[in-house]
């Protein structure tokens, strides 16, 4: 099957739909489909062979994050360009809502489109605002998949229609397989994410770091991410400092063998999370979890059997919880062993059938329809016209 992928944002700036995405198409190629990804991203960087760029993104906030998106005549150009020269059997656009590669495709595309929705934002004014423009492209998709319940109830508020929930996707193997790092060993907690964006919780996991350190004085936490590292620890006594090792950003490989290497994995995201991919990598890796109840948050980890939940935004019952975590190796295997078994469900092998199998359903309904109004007899059939 020659299959089409648009991504929204940045190519080169790393982002879970990016990641989404990536491990989609070389899991597809994998499998012996062709595959082609539009992408904004800059024509001089360095790309895998099957993404195509679409220039360059600007940045635009976007669902409390910034988002580096791509919107304008010369990307309208090569989208149509890429979409003529692919001759694609299903084209899979990513976010069709966001002003990015998506919308512009979903205007510019003929044929099945199915389409993904990541978004969590039951609140969105804009969304709804701008419901009469993104009608006309949203028309044209044949099939849509959230991510999660909460990704397809934004949907179903905002839009209108239904929509399929198939979880993203990770390569479990990768992460079960990696090899844990001795100097990231011993009463560590870790966390993975943005440093200066409020939404991925740092500053509550910095508040709650006193009252841990106190309670476990060996403690230490890895922080892997980009941001500023002096105002991330600026709210802590200096003297505590010093138990914060801030690891930048880390290849796929080093993020695995964190994850493996930890004692407990912390998720203090505060909101506008629609899945938490984060969580199913750091159980893959088979670290115990304890992450804030968001909703997203919450159905990942199986309602907390597969991992430990505190109150949002609560930094003493988080450190609670942690404190407890990191004096109990018996609790933390048993959350390693719940969380590797309920992990399985969210796979590629898994996952990429289930999308496979919506692209299937697509191309074979335009298959059909096709044969129809060559015949004429099905349409009539379908509009009640056939003759007696």
């Amino acid at each position: 099957m020659k299959i089409g992928i648009v991504c929204p944002y940045s190519w080169d700036v790393p982002g879970g739909v990016q990641f989404h995405i990536r491990d989609l198409a070389e899991h597809l190629i994998g499998l012996g489909h062709e595959v082609s990804v539009l992408a904004p991203a800059d024509d001089d960087t360095p790309l895998p062979p099957f993404v195509v760029p679409a220039g360059r993104a600007v940045p635009v906030p976007y669902n409390g994050s910034v988002a580096r998106l791509n919107f304008g005549f010369l990307s309208a150009a090569r989208v149509r360009r890429w979409l003529h020269e692919g001759t694609f059997d299903v084209i899979h656009i990513h976010e069709p809502t966001t002003p990015s590669l998506g919308l512009l495709t979903c205007w510019a595309a003929q044929g099945p489109i199915v389409a993904t929705f990541h978004t969590s934002n039951p609140r969105s004014r804009v969304m709804l605002a701008a419901y009469p423009i993104l009608q006309p492209a949203l028309e044209k998709i044949s099939a849509r998949i959230a991510v999660s319940e909460y990704a397809r109830r934004t949907l179903v508020e905002h839009l209108g229609g239904d929509a399929v929930v198939i979880p993203n996707g990770v390569d479990v193997g990768f992460f079960d397989k990696a090899e844990p790092k001795a100097e990231w060993q011993g009463q560590t907690l870790g966390f993975i994410g943005r440093i200066d964006e409020p939404r991925k919780g740092l500053p509550v996991l910095m508040k709650a770091l006193p009252a841990i350190l106190a309670a476990r004085p060996d403690a230490r936490l890895l922080v892997a991410g980009r941001g500023d590292e002096e105002e991330a620890v600026a709210t802590l006594p200096p003297g505590m400092r010093s138990r914060v090792e801030f690891l930048g950003m880390v290849s796929d490989e080093d993020k695995a063998r964190l994850l493996r290497s930890v004692d407990v994995y912390v998720a203090p995201n505060t909101g506008g999370e629609s899945f938490g991919i984060i969580l199913v990598e750091a159980m893959s890796a088979g670290a115990a979890v304890l992450a804030s109840d968001l909703d997203a948050f919450a159905q990942v980890l199986d309602q907390g059997a597969a991992g430990e939940l505190f109150a949002n935004e609560d930094a003493d019952a988080l450190a609670e919880a942690a404190i407890r975590l990191l004096g109990d190796p018996e609790r933390r295997d048993e959350l390693r062993v719940r969380g590797s078994a309920h992990v399985r469900r969210f796979d590629w092998s898994t996952v990429a059938a289930d999308i496979l199998a919506v692209y299937e359903t697509v191309t074979d309904g335009a298959a059909s329809v096709a044969t129809d109004e060559r015949s004429g007899v099905g349409l009539r059939a379908r509009f009640g016209l056939t003759r007696e």
